[in-house]
């Protein structure tokens, strides 16, 4: 059976460090189609380099809004489109969580975009997400990064 597999990946690195970004990350966050048979796929791949099972997440799917992707790689039996920085520093402040990578991830997206206010990324932010959308988490945890860079 030939499949024409579909995905957007929603990492910072290139897809040359995606192992890597899987072992200190612990997942790659993508939407792709066929799903079932992506899965299959990833369970072989987790495997064979010993990543967890879940290590393709497709949890992003619900912070998906319209935006702006460029092909990254275009096979006859595969395509993978990355989204611009811009969409994922917005995607990733709006879903940080304290607990996890999330600071991280938005320090080298702000560093990689030349952000130097926390204004700046609410207004990136805001326009990809309708402000009621943006929790007050989210807003603490970007001014705690931009206090962090000022206190440094």
């Amino acid at each position: 059976m030939k499949l024409r597999v579909k995905c957007a990946f929603f990492v910072e690195q290139s897809y040359a460090s995606c192992i890597k970004l899987v072992q200190v990350h612990k997942d790659i966050d993508a939407i792709f189609v066929p799903t079932q048979a992506i899965r299959q796929a990833a369970q072989r791949i987790a495997e064979q380099y010993d990543l967890r099972e879940d290590w393709l997440n497709d949890a992003v799917k619900g912070f998906v809004v319209p935006h702006q992707q460029r092909i990254f790689l275009d096979l006859p039996h595969l395509k993978i489109y990355v989204p611009e920085p811009d969409y994922l520093l917005a995607m990733k402040a709006l879903a940080a969580r304290f607990d996890t990578q999330d600071g991280q991830d938005l320090r080298f997206l702000i560093q990689h975009l030349n952000i130097v206010t926390a204004q700046a990324v609410f207004a990136v932010l805001e326009s990809y997400y309708p402000q009621q959308q943006i929790r007050p988490a989210t807003r603490y945890f970007i001014e705690e990064i931009f206090d962090e860079n000022n206190n440094s």
